[in-house]
């Protein structure tokens, strides 16, 4: 579609009409049926993942962050302390409902009500939430929260352009590739070319549909084994449109 003019025959952009921002998130637990994404507590939580995270064979899922790994409990309260106080990014425990234990942590950030402009970062899932129902769910749990409770019209997602699982890990969970930022960030001492990804809100009432499909328990055999991969509910659903 060709972009409208306006009157000096100018392209510009589409119009948003009564657009009068997003509301800014706040500390409310959100409960889906694997898990619950709560504020970080350091007394509630903090000895509880200091133990998911270190049930890790190695220290590989702390590459691509710029903190960690932790060699004590100690070191661990002092940074959830950090996180419990930050307001932007606003760090989720995401808590197993099965079992009541922190599982990982996750945070929006970046946060743009005026613009309505928000993203989800600081990615920390330990081994018990790796490759489960429960880190689909938190994702989902917070695009619902981002896009049909506070009104945000853009959802990004941003890694190291080298983290291949982060980058695969968003293209499954329905984000678009947006292209590289090149030399965007220094971090341990390194360069990080960053790697852009969104979801905006249009695309949202389909994806919400592929998520729910996924996430029923009856896409789940006795073993947990999924029936449909969530990938392919979002191609297909895409192809359609």
């Amino acid at each position: 579609m060709e972009p409208r003019q306006n009157a000096y025959g100018q392209p510009i952009g589409a119009p948003v009409p009564d657009w009068h921002g997003a509301q800014a998130p706040g500390r409310e637990p959100l409960t889906g049926r694997y898990c619950r994404l709560e504020a970080v507590d350091v007394e509630r939580h903090a000895e509880a993942l200091f133990d998911a995270y270190r049930s890790a064979a190695d220290a590989r899922d702390w590459t691509y962050l710029t903190v960690g790994p932790f060699d004590s409990l100690a070191a661990y309260r002092e940074h959830l302390t950090r996180m419990a106080a930050s307001k932007d990014p606003l760090h989720h425990t995401v808590i197993d409902l099965a079992t009541g234990k922190p599982v990982g942590t996750l945070a929006l950030m970046r946060i743009d009500p005026a613009n309505g402009v928000i993203e989800v970062g600081h990615v920390t899932y330990s081994p018990l939430l790796k490759r489960t129902r429960i880190a689909t769910e938190a994702m989902f749990l917070l695009m619902s929260e981002v896009f049909d409770k506070l009104g945000y019209r853009r959802f990004e997602w941003k890694c190291d352009s080298l983290n291949e699982p982060s980058r695969r890990a968003a293209l499954r969970y329905g984000f678009t590739f947006e292209g590289i930022f090149r030399q965007a960030i220094v971090y341990r001492e390194r360069n990080r070319d960053t790697a852009w990804f969104s979801i905006i809100d249009g695309e949202w009432p389909a994806l919400r549909e592929c998520y729910a499909q996924w996430l029923d328990a009856r896409n789940f055999d006795a073993q947990g084994q999924q029936a449909e991969r969530l990938a392919d509910l979002i191609a297909r659903r895409r192809a359609q449109s």
